[in-house]
């Protein structure tokens, strides 16, 4: 008497939201990584050793050069796939897009953890105190497997990827 759908449907009720959720993880993750990248950069600039700003040192404009090149690899995908689901009915959607989803949220959740990483590696110790000059990125740092792990870990969407893409391929 209390089912919401048709009964023995429920399974493929939330295999069917799926995508969506996928999706709105992926946008999250997209975004925080590029928060990585910012805080970096900002404190590449403030910040001061051996008498001169980290950001003159190679080393940090390469971690940076980096963590911007993901994240914005990371973005085009993410507005390829965007367009997609808004250009395709959601019939096709469910056929075509579960796989390039599932794909890209185990991109976007591996660009956050990459910069997650490196920002906190130019911040130093800041990054590991939970206030202060370091703390988003600590936070960050701290909550980006909350992101990987929630509707399928990157193992299991690698894996649904290249099945879904094998299954529509043409030998």
């Amino acid at each position: 008497e209390n089912i919401i759908g048709k009964e023995n449907k429920g399974f493929r009720y939330i295999m069917l939201n799926f995508n969506s959720e996928r999706l709105a993880i992926s946008i999250q993750a997209s975004r925080f990584a590029r928060v990585c990248l910012e805080e970096a950069i900002k404190h590449a600039y403030r910040r001061k050793t051996f008498g001169k700003r980290l950001i003159d040192h190679p080393v940090i404009r390469m971690k940076i050069a980096h963590m911007a090149r993901q994240c914005e690899a990371t973005h085009a995908w993410l507005e390829n796939i965007v367009y997609q689901m808004d250009t395709m009915s959601y019939q096709e959607q469910q056929v075509r897009l579960g796989g390039p989803i599932a794909l890209l949220k185990a991109q976007t959740t591996i660009t956050f953890e990459y910069c997650a990483r490196e920002a906190a590696q130019i911040y130093g110790g800041l990054a590991y105190t939970r206030g202060g000059q370091g703390e988003k990125v600590e936070r960050l740092y701290r909550e980006v497997r909350a992101f990987a792990i929630p509707a399928g870990s990157e193992e299991i969407m690698l894996d649904l990827g290249v099945r879904q893409a094998m299954r529509f391929a043409t030998l």
